[in-house]
């Protein structure tokens, strides 16, 4: 009795992640600046509100199989729908979690604090509606609708991105802008030629009908669809705008961007590769790409003295295993690259969100400028570890458990260029590892240069300090202590600490994201079994086909 409830009251809750952000999002624009508590709890809730719904969708994605909702009563493939299979629903989870930790930091950190009117009006219905934005694109079921998904985020992402108006931030958002909106122009010029070969965007109709085309026009669309998907994605020779754009912005929107929006072009890549061209066609291809993303990603990360490009070039590597799994075709692939997906989301956002703790801390991300980390701040300290550890694939971490599911899958493989593949993620492994101890040795270890040190309750400005760590104070930082300016004669390698108390908030949702890293290694065999059936149905491809367009038969 329990399940059949459970199974009926299933179909209402697939539009409510995109439906409940964007909900919130109007109401605190209604509100304006007024009842900024109110408007900050009903962020959270609404956020964590999509979280327990999602995690409902997974539970029933996985006993009832897929779930779809027609939008307006119009069934498939005339309607929009909405599809939540495994696959979009732990997306849709893993996203949910994330998100709100890091609006939880924001709000500790001050960008919807006091009644700051930029921040306060702007920053929090801006960010919802991202998060809408993400879930309509999880769950889309047809091409167009993954392209609204996508231009949500371009809206929202630009304006996060310039938020303060500082001059290296527009200078970002500017090339963020174009090369986005060079994807978005490829990606309708692709939907436009799919549709006028088949007669349809619905993706589950067009598992059906590309099959029954040529081999060269399938081989045109998918290219193009790979490049529009790739440039989002960040996969290499398409990734060079990333370590520029990212980096610039306030702490949260760089651990959301950067943990979370790439991840959508490679959904959008293991959706139409499995579901819309299941063939083998560009298979090798898309190793020799995966192959230069992680190498160049990696390289540059190793060349890096600032901690957030240098994460930023990591990310960029880290994309190219999840391209692996997708590319060796199989179900083991495409496991592990589901696994490793969920993984990264995490683990990178985590790392960010610390950078921003570390610079709040240090008065700075340059490797040249922190020393001293561990002893002066030694929560700090555990928070950089745990996760730096699982993105360089430390046993028995879940980053570990990630790799040597792709690294099993490229030796069952058995073909020399998967054999490649495995030695190059064995040696980018390596490599993470190297930058990763080289930020701690810089910023943890070794003896903090002269003005470092500051008594705590100390509050230390710089003009050269991120912008948003004084122009928006929240109430949780409010009188943390006297403030003083540095003298003239401080040389530009002595560290500026901005803030030696660190907001609750900003550190609870840090160790939260942790938590949460933590918590894939623990129940790792129930998640790998997960993704594992993600994978299974993912190359069926039949029960989401029958699941979509079954009534419409």
């Amino acid at each position: 009795m329990g399940w059949d409830y459970f199974a009926g009251i299933l179909h209402y809750l697939i539009p409510l992640p995109v439906v409940l952000p964007l909900f919130a999002a109007g109401v605190k624009l209604a509100m304006g600046i007024r009842w900024p508590r109110v408007q900050q709890w009903l962020s959270v809730i609404s956020l964590a509100l999509v979280l327990v719904i999602g995690a409902a969708l997974m539970v029933g994605a996985d006993v009832f199989g897929p779930q779809v909702v027609h939008v307006g009563g119009w069934e498939a493939p005339v309607g929009i729908n909405l599809v939540a299979d495994r696959l979009s629903a732990l997306m849709v989870t893993v996203s949910a979690a994330i998100t709100l930790a890091v609006l939880v930091y924001s709000i500790g950190q001050g960008m919807a604090g006091k009644a700051e009117v930029a921040p306060l009006s702007v920053y929090q219905p801006t960010y919802l509606i991202l998060v809408a934005g993400v879930s309509n694109a999880f769950l889309a079921g047809d091409l167009f609708n993954l392209y609204v998904g996508f231009e949500i985020l371009l809206t929202a992402s630009y304006v996060l991105l310039t938020l303060g108006g500082t001059q290296s931030r527009m200078r970002a958002g500017a090339i963020y802008v174009v090369v986005s909106l060079v994807s978005s122009v490829l990606f309708l010029i692709a939907i436009a030629l799919v549709f006028g070969a088949t007669g349809t965007v619905n993706m589950a109709q067009l598992g059906e009908r590309i099959p029954e085309l040529s081999s060269d026009l399938a081989l045109v669309l998918q290219v193009i669809l790979l490049i529009a998907f790739g440039i989002k994605a960040a996969v290499f020779p398409l990734a060079a705008w990333l370590p520029d754009s990212y980096p610039t912005a306030p702490a949260p929107v760089t651990a959301v961007f950067a943990g979370l929006l790439t991840k959508v072009g490679v959904y959008a890549i293991i959706r139409t590769q499995t579901l819309l061209f299941p063939g083998t066609q560009l298979n090798d291809a898309l190793m020799w790409v995966a192959l230069a993303t992680m190498l160049m990603g990696i390289l540059g990360a190793v060349a890096q003295t600032d901690i957030k490009r240098l994460l930023s070039f990591t990310l960029v590597s880290h994309i190219g295993y999840m391209v692996f799994g997708v590319a060796l075709g199989t179900e083991q692939g495409m496991a592990g690259a589901v696994f490793y997906i969920a993984h990264h989301i995490t683990v990178q956002t985590t790392l960010f969100l610390v950078t921003g703790l570390i610079e709040r801390r240090g008065g700075s991300t340059s490797l040249d400028r922190l020393g001293g980390l561990a002893k002066i701040a030694p929560v700090l300290a555990v928070l950089f570890f745990i996760p730096a550890m699982n993105l360089g694939g430390i046993p028995p971490l879940s980053g570990f458990l990630g790799k040597v599911g792709l690294l099993q899958a490229g030796v069952d493989a058995g073909t020399p260029l998967s054999y490649t593949l495995v030695g190059t993620s064995v040696m980018t492994s390596l490599l993470t590892l190297y930058v990763i101890a080289r930020v701690w040795n810089y910023a943890f270890w070794r003896t903090p240069a002269e003005g470092m040190v500051a008594e705590p309750g100390t509050v230390l400005e710089d003009s050269e300090a991120d912008d948003t760590s004084t122009a928006a104070l929240g109430p949780s930082e409010e009188a943390v202590g006297p403030s003083s300016r540095l003298s003239d004669t401080t040389t530009a390698a002595t560290p500026v600490v901005t803030s030696v108390v660190l907001p609750k908030s900003m550190v609870g949702a840090t160790v939260a994201l942790v938590a949460f890293g933590l918590a894939m290694t623990v129940f790792a065999g129930p998640l790998i079994g997960y993704a594992s059936d993600a994978a299974v149905d993912l190359q069926a491809q039949r029960p989401y086909i029958e699941a979509v367009l079954g009534g419409s038969r």
